[in-house]
Order: C-alpha cells, then structure tokens, then sequence
C-alpha cells in the first residue's frame, strides 16, 4: 500500500509540472481510485471529489504552457486550449457548491439542527462581539453556510461579483479547515478557484511583471488541431470532426451522470435508511449528524442454544458500517467468516442492535433487533425491509429537549441527559456503567414497564424513578405509541478528567502536520526498502535520550 501512495506521490509531482502530463494522470488516477473502491467505509464526497477532478484533468490540455512536456518540445509549446477544458472543470466545482446548496435545503439544516456547538471554536471570536452562540449556530453556520453554497457557484462566474466571492470562499476554506478534519479538501477547493477567472490572467499578471518573467509570455501561441476556429470555415457549415464529436458526446454522458447521481436515491433503494441518496456521491456535506450511543452485536449458537455478544469493534477500522444496511449486511458476513474460523461455529444467527441519533433527535433502534443478519438478503435497488423507521412523531419537541438540556447542563459541568425513543413492544436491556452516578429514568411520552432485579414499576408521562448503577435494567414500551424517555445522571469519568485547554494551539496543529509528513516519507522509504532488497528493513526512532524502539 506504501507503494501506491509512492507512485501517487511521483505521479501528483508529474501532473503539477507537466512532467509526462496524461501517464502521470494514469498513474495517479489507478492506484487512487483501487483504493478509493477497496473500502466503502471510507468513502465522502471530498475523496470522491479528488478522483472526478484527476480523471476530468487526464481529458484536458492543462500541460500546453509552462510545463516541462512543453518545454522539452512532447507537445508544441504555448498552444490554444479547448474552451470545454475550461468548461467541465468549472461545471464540475460549481455542482460541488451549487447541490451542496440544494441539499441543504432540508428542514434540519435550515433550522440550525445539523451541526451542534461549532461556535465554541475560536474562528467564532470574532463574532461573539455581537452575536451569541445559539445565534452563531444558527445565523453564521447553518443559514449562511447554506447560502455560500447555494450562491457562490454563481457569483464566482460572474467578473463583477468575482472578488466578492474570493473573499467569501476563502475565509469560508479556512475557516472550514480549523474546524474539520478533512484533510485537503478546503485547500484544493482555494486552488481551483482561478479556474473560474479569464483564461489568460496567467498571462496578463505576468506581462505586468514584463522585465522579470518575460520568458513566460514571450512566445506567441500555436493553433491546436482539435480546437474550432471560426476564420477556418470557407465554404459551407462547419463538419465536426470524429474526434470532436466523440468529446461533445463524453461531455454530456459526464454532465447527465454527475447531475443524476445524487439524487439518484429512487434508484439505489438499498443504500438508503433515514436519509437517501448514495453515502459519498450526493454532495449532502455536514448535512447529517449522527451520534452512536449503544450498540448491541449478538450472536446465537443453534447447535448449543448458546448466546454471546461480539465486541462492536472487531474486524472493522472505523464505525462507519453502523449506519448503512449495505454495510451491516457485509459486516455480518464478515462475523460469520471469522467466528466460524475461530470457533467451527456453523449454524449461527447474527442480531444486531444499534442506537442513534440523527440531528438532536431522540437514540432510536435503527435496525430491526429481531431481524437476523445472516438469513437476509440485500438488493442495492429494493428498500430494505430490516431498516426501522425515523420517529417522526417526535420530531417536533427537538426544541424542548434543547431546553432540558441546557437546564441540566447548567446545574453541574458533570450531569448529563441522553434522550431516548422506542417503538410499541420493544424492550431495551441496558446496562449502567458504574462511573454514573445519581441516575434517574423519566418518561416523556408514552407508558413504559421498567424491570430491576425482577421488580417491574410501570412509568405513565411526568414519571420519574431511581436507576442503580452497574445493575441492568429493562425498559418495555407498553403504550401503543412510541414511548419517549431520558436519562439523568452524574458522570464520574468527566469530573476526574479536567481538560485544561479546549483548543489545540495553531503550533502543535502545524507540528503535528510536519510529524505526520515525516511518518509518511518514513514508511514510503521501508516499502521501497523492503522491495529492493526482499527483506524489511529495520529503522531505529530514537524516541527519548534512554529509549530506542525499533520498527
């Protein structure tokens, strides 16, 4: 895997310099779409966005001026650029801000649900002179936020309103990369934005700088064979050539495909659960917070009648499978494989119990638990039957739960409040960490039966009672509607730890970016290492005066 990073790598410095322009494009496009389709779990529109632009890059002229290929005389220097490189590069980065914008028409983002307590952040600063944090939330991340997109793909078209849109975009970039870990994605988005200007600002900024860089635009341009000049066409209409037509015919297969794919949700039926469209394609950007807060992986043996519970964590790098029916449908392919390995388990049922959270809704079960995994079968273009709905019933009362929040919030730094909902004749076995403390169970909605130690008390709206730590409990929904209920606790673990800084410095952000480079040319020169020579390589890191670890 060091490898391909290492060819993408050579392949990234190919494409700036114009250095053996399409093999580079080649070499980079192969190797970072092979690992772009390895693992859906990693999949967003930012990497999604890096492959579209390298392939869109490999179909250009971007090499005809300043570029090594140019200079060395592989491509004659200096020559006409069809006016369609321009045009699907500057299509392709306004659908980026102009469906973002469109998505985030939805009802969560508009009310300010999306994201929650981004105004703590320090790029907010300067605005809590004169707005308040629920205001920041609101007016500057979601309302603003949601008309940056919608406008700038516009406004950035346009010469009069260019340099208006320059300097939105660029404080919205770096902004954005403070306070998201989305790697390059805010930097590629300020590079690509001279795209949008004439195409020969190049020039004209150098010809200002006439004496220094007369080199640069010296040489008059070169016609290019492929292009369309009007002063060519003597007598008749014009005849396209082959060539020409085989590109208007790419261009508009790309654009129908790129306008479709995300709100291509009627289609693939099987990668929707409370939210449509495919995960990484749809351009949906911060649109959807989920918070995870139990999950529940339980497998029965039939030959024993036995059951046990899988460590959540197992077998997967990252928690991304937790939402997605695809995902759960392979995850539980994956359980069956391993634990059958290891256990020469055959006949086995997998129930899966997951907990969540969409936008400062109420944790709801998002899977049917008494669905088994392994007898299901999954389509990517019929719904999923296993797939629980959204309590919708009580999405209205978002605002009073904010309103319980705050309040309990404020009483102690260390209480906390988890809401959650549950659907007629389910019942949730859960079990109280022993780091809480002071837990009380009240119900919001509905009539619930709550079993402790084989005692049941039964909860009507307005009840509250005691919970026991590190005891498990039941709690049955036995209304005929959703039941609806908090709990309330005091959490030990917070009060023991005291965060003493809530920012990280801008010093160890940029060490901690340096440090990383380094790690990564490391690995790069073992992998190249280990090849030329057929063995791994060991390299000392010196960690401390006294210590030396070897890898």
């Amino acid at each position: 895997m060091c490898i391909l990073y290492l060819i993408m790598l050579i392949s990234a410095g190919g494409i700036m310099l114009g250095w053996n322009y399409k093999l580079s494009c080649v070499t980079f496009a192969l190797p970072y779409w092979y690992m772009f389709l390895l693992d859906k779990s990693s999949w967003n529109n930012h990497s999604y966005m890096f492959g579209l632009l390298v392939l869109l890059f490999l179909a250009t002229d971007s090499h005809s001026l300043w570029s090594v290929d140019a200079y060395k005389g592989v491509i004659p220097n200096n020559r006409h650029v069809p006016l369609w490189n321009y045009a699907v590069l500057r299509f392709q980065l306004f659908l980026l801000y102009f469906y973002a914008g469109l998505k985030k028409t939805e009802f969560d983002w508009i009310n300010g649900y999306s994201m929650a307590s981004l105004s703590d952040h320090w790029v907010f600063f300067p605005m809590k002179v004169f707005l308040d944090k629920d205001q920041i939330d609101l007016w500057i991340i979601h309302v603003f936020g949601f008309l940056i997109d919608l406008t700038m793909g516009f406004l950035i078209y346009f010469d009069k309103t260019r340099a208006l849109s320059f300097y939105i975009l660029t404080s919205f970039h770096l902004m954005n990369s403070q306070m998201f870990h989305i790697g390059m994605f805010p930097f590629v988005c300020l590079a690509t934005m001279p795209l949008f200007c004439g195409f020969n600002w190049p020039r004209q900024f150098f010809l200002m700088q006439m004496n220094r860089f007369k080199f640069l635009v010296e040489n008059d341009t070169a016609k290019n064979p492929i292009c369309y000049y009007e002063e060519d066409v003597k007598d008749g209409p014009y005849v396209p050539k082959k060539r020409q037509c085989v590109t208007v015919v790419m261009l508009y297969m790309h654009a129908v495909i790129q306008l479709f794919l995300p709100y291509s949700h009627f289609v693939t039926l099987g990668y929707n659960n409370w939210t449509n469209g495919l995960y990484g394609y749809s351009w949906d950007m911060m649109v959807h917070t989920w918070d995870t807060s139990r999950i529940a992986v339980k497998l029965v043996n039939f030959d024993t009648n036995e059951s046990m519970f899988i460590d959540p964590e197992a077998w997967v790098q990252n928690n991304r499978w937790q939402r997605h029916a695809d995902m759960i449908y392979q995850y539980s392919k994956c359980v069956k494989k391993n634990v059958k390995a290891l256990k020469k388990m055959n006949n086995m049922a997998l129930y899966i119990d997951i907990w969540v959270s969409l936008n400062k809704r109420f944790h709801q079960r998002m899977f049917d638990p008494r669905v088994d995994i392994l007898s299901v079968k999954w389509s990517p273009f019929e719904r999923v039957s296993w797939v629980m709905p959204l309590l919708d019933e009580l999405t209205p009362i978002r605002d009073e739960l904010r309103v319980i929040e705050k309040k309990i919030l404020s009483s102690s730094n260390h209480s906390d409040v988890l809401f959650m909902a549950d659907f007629p004749g389910f019942t949730l076995e859960n079990y109280v960490h022993e780091d809480l403390e002071n837990i009380t169970l009240q119900l919001i909605k509905g009539k619930v039966s709550v079993s402790i130690e084989n005692k049941s008390t039964i909860l009507a709206e307005g009840g509250i009672m005691k919970v026991p730590s590190a005891t498990f409990h039941n709690v049955s929904t036995i209304s005929e509607s959703p039941s609806a209920f908090m709990y309330v606790f005091y959490n030990k673990t917070k009060h023991n730890y005291e965060d003493k800084s809530t920012q990280t410095p801008l010093t160890e952000i940029i060490s901690a970016k340096i440090d990383n480079f380094i790690n990564a040319i490391a690995l790069l020169s073992r992998a190249v290492l280990r090849i030329l020579h057929s063995t791994p390589m060991i390299r000392r890191i010196k960690i401390e005066e006294s210590d030396t670890l070897y890898v």
